[in-house]
């Protein structure tokens, strides 16, 4: 399956080393050619994105040091008013996340899968030129877990 061609560059806020690690593994597997930006913690994720760091996307975790993934996601739509696709990247399928999420102009929640293969077809979907990036209904809003992807 052909990627989209304009997704070069993604950038992965994500604090745990493993989570990194796993991410970094599956993006290689899914798309080799896409280069991926790390931080650690909200404040350098927002402050990256204000100096002008050029990402096609962002996967966003919830539980970020300093200022969590939903105070990022406010910032980056509401004092920023920047349109770029941020995935909300967490381990909670807690439906009050999701719709937050949601809420607050997330393009799609991912729920971390629990194995390396989901999470390639979770990215495969994302990446793919087939998947619209704007906002959908709730169900095809949640990808991974027990969601199914086409």
């Amino acid at each position: 399956m052909v990627m989209k061609e304009h997704i070069t560059r993604i950038l992965l806020a994500e604090d745990d080393s493993d989570d990194h690690a796993f991410f970094k593994h599956a993006l290689f597997v899914v798309n080799p050619y896409v280069e991926l930006i790390t931080v650690r913690e909200g404040t350098q994720l927002l402050s990256s994105i204000q100096s002008g760091t050029h990402a096609d996307m962002v996967f966003l975790d919830i539980g970020l040091p300093r200022k969590n993934g939903f105070e990022c996601l406010l910032d980056i739509r509401t004092l920023l008013r920047l349109d770029l696709p941020i995935i909300v990247y967490s381990t909670s399928d807690e439906q009050h996340n999701i719709q937050n999420a949601y809420r607050l102009g997330a393009n799609f929640y991912l729920t971390k899968p629990t194995t390396l293969k989901r999470l390639e077809e979770a990215i495969k979907y994302l990446l793919s030129p087939a998947t619209p990036l704007h906002q959908h209904d709730m169900e095809s809003f949640v990808v991974g877990g027990g969601v199914r992807m086409a």
